[in-house]
């Protein structure tokens, strides 16, 4: 894929045509491409969006990029953040765009919208053993000799498995070893003789070529910032060690990489003390969730809360809702419900009300459950609440925000949308 086609690909977004497939926009838009909707610059409160719609804040999200931009520069990392947060091939070009060195993925299709769209690095944070999937990365890696492609090991069996997929192809596919976070964790290799073993089946093969060591210590279990610093400091020392065994022999750089969205501090920490290896280290963070942020679960665990020095992100995302219904004085009901909004990890929290052209925070007002298509909310004495308000909610956790809308408008502070973020989940 070149960089060109993909730039297309990217142009051919704004062509699309503005249907009965996306939530939330203007009916009278219908016909429209994106772009020319776009141009219109309409109100997202004023100027015909249906609710429920989501939008992103224009202003928060490119605060939220060239704060991570400026952060991975500092501390010396290369910075690859998991797409499947978003995975809105626009948002990958403006990450890349800000330094980024490529894109992390998790899974072959995901892989393929990032590729029809021109990514030129991918990190795949598996092991990637379906077959049909591994010949149409070594057909890709055959056919552009700019793409650069990772992924994981984690057992000599899957190690066969890619071997027998991949043979008779020509690019070797490259793999890191990926080293567990503690018994009970997630996926990963539990002990060092046992990663030895997942290196030396690597080595034993064609097809496959080990580049470094990565893993996740968002699984670390316990997790508090001695076990985090403590299990980082083990992947290095795997690093150490297979390179002082000869197993990275030839690179041009070794690859270590780690980093969700929670403890990329302790990632930054720890990573700088790598020593010197027989070539160039490549240290590769994927912290995703930092694009839109949120008001939940991410809000909370932010390595910025233990290091305000460094900078705050924004929760970029606001959910839009109607009261539909007012039955007594302690409840409301709202128009958007588990269809439209994240619940996997807190509810939605209201945050302002508007009515008319004035808007005012939610005081008295909050959610405690959702329906398929219905939020429940609590109002307290006296608050100020009619059918036909529309109530602004926070959510948590971006990853299951992003996947509930395939075209989500970019609004600025003033309601003026100036963008669509179309997602391809």
């Amino acid at each position: 894929m070149s960089l060109d086609t993909g730039t297309e690909a990217l142009a051919r977004l704004a062509e699309e045509r503005v249907d009965h497939r996306f939530k939330g926009l203007p009916p009278d838009a219908e016909g429209l491409t994106v772009g020319e909707l776009a141009a219109q610059r309409r109100n997202l409160f004023s100027d015909g969006f249906a609710t429920p719609v989501l939008a992103l804040s224009a202003e928060r999200l490119e605060h939220n990029l060239a704060l991570m931009e400026s952060y991975t520069e500092r501390h010396g990392l290369a910075f690859a953040p998991h797409g499947k947060t978003s995975m809105a091939p626009q948002l990958f070009h403006r990450q890349t765009a800000r330094g980024a060195w490529g894109i992390t993925l998790a899974l072959p299709h995901q892989v393929r919208v990032a590729r029809a769209f021109g990514t030129r690095r991918i990190f795949l944070a598996n092991e990637l053993v379906d077959a049909p999937a591994l010949r149409w990365i070594a057909a890709e890696l055959e056919r552009d000799a700019d793409f650069r492609f990772v992924c994981y090991v984690d057992s000599v069996r899957g190690v066969e498995l890619m071997d027998a997929a991949l043979r008779g192809s020509g690019r070797p596919v490259d793999v890191v070893v990926e080293l567990a976070a503690g018994e009970g964790a997630r996926t990963g290799v539990r002990t060092e003789t046992q990663c030895a073993a997942v290196a030396d089946a690597v080595a034993g093969t064609e097809t496959l070529r080990l580049v470094g060591v990565a893993g996740y210590e968002g699984e670390v279990p316990q997790a508090d910032p001695d076990r985090v610093r403590a299990y980082l400091r083990r992947l290095v020392a795997l690093a150490v060690g297979f390179d002082e065994a000869g197993r990275f022999a030839g690179l041009a750089e070794i690859v270590v990489s780690a980093g969700g969205s929670a403890w990329f501090d302790a990632v930054a920490d720890v990573f700088a003390g790598i020593p010197e290896l027989s070539a160039p280290v490549l240290k590769l963070l994927r912290s995703g969730a930092y694009v839109s942020h949120d008001d939940g679960r991410y809000r909370d665990v932010t390595p910025f809360n233990r290091v305000p020095e460094e900078g705050t992100l924004e929760p970029a995302f606001r959910l839009w809702a109607q009261i539909v219904s007012r039955p007594s004085p302690e409840q409301a009901f709202a128009n958007a419900g588990k269809r439209d909004a994240a619940y996997d990890l807190d509810l939605p929290v209201a945050q302002v009300i508007r009515r008319a052209a004035t808007e005012r925070p939610a005081t008295g007002v909050s959610v405690t459950g959702l329906s398929d298509q219905h939020a429940w909310l609590r109002t307290e004495p006296g608050a100020d609440l009619e059918v036909g308000d529309w109530v602004g909610l926070g959510l948590s956790h971006p990853c299951t925000s992003f996947d509930k809308w395939q075209l989500i408008p970019v609004a600025e502070a003033d309601g003026t949308v100036v963008d669509y973020v179309r997602t391809f989940f």
